[in-house]
């Protein structure tokens, strides 16, 4: 009973971890988004950076090539398959970009393709040396079914959590006067 109460606490752990992961990139993209969109960039602009810097992470793999291969709905989003570290390796490209866009105050979509799609090789890189292939990686559970399940589990768990159970009440003991 006790090894399942802590495989359950570790999965849930596992799936806040990659919750926590998704939500950070998607803060990264948007700031990125504001950040080109006042440097020249519009949305389609916006659109083919990310794209770009997608096939510089799966290895010449576009966002469209990994659906397929990961059967993912083409109206769904990438990310909300990919493996934690997936996710944190794109976070940590977008935040890089972001970072050296402002700090070089980068102007148009060509300097801007240029840095994301660097930053995104350059952590390829990084997980090729460890023996992390991103395109071959297997896709993860929705991110969205996943999200309803940990919020379900949270009310689980917060509505057990300080209500004693009759075995619990049995072995009290009131003070004495």
């Amino acid at each position: 009973m006790q090894t399942r109460k802590q495989e359950i606490i570790k999965d849930h752990i596992l799936l806040a971890e990659r919750l926590k992961a998704r939500k950070q990139l998607k803060e990264s993209e948007k700031e990125l988004s504001r950040n080109i969109y006042e440097r020249g960039v519009d949305e389609s602009g916006f659109a083919r950076i990310r794209s770009k810097g997608d096939m510089a992470l799966f290895g010449g793999h576009t966002t469209h090539m990994m659906k397929k291969h990961l059967e993912i709905a083409d109206n769904r989003l990438l990310a909300d398959f990919l493996p934690t570290v997936t996710i944190t390796a794109k976070n940590l490209a977008t935040e890089i970009t972001n970072f050296n866009v402002t700090k070089e105050d980068m102007q148009g979509e060509d300097p801007i393709t240029v840095e994301h799609v660097q930053n995104n090789q350059d952590i390829r890189d990084l997980l090729l040396k460890r023996g992390i292939r991103p395109e071959t990686l297997p896709p993860e559970e929705d991110l969205i079914k996943l999200e309803r399940r940990v919020k379900s589990q949270e009310k689980q768990i917060a509505g057990r959590a300080g209500k004693i159970t009759p075995a619990q009440r049995d072995t009290r003991h009131e003070p004495e006067e």
